[in-house]
């Protein structure tokens, strides 16, 4: 499946999507290597 297939009020709902899910997870993976570092740090 290529971009041009793809209807661009379905690419703007599968941006949309990726970034719904995407966003809070790279926080919590952000936020978890801070916890872990300050962990083994002292």
């Amino acid at each position: 499946m290529n971009a041009e297939s793809t209807p661009p009020n379905r690419t703007a709902l599968l941006v949309f999507g990726w970034a719904w899910v995407g966003l809070p997870f790279a926080y919590g993976v952000y936020a978890l290597v801070q916890k872990v570092t300050l962990l083994f740090a002292g």
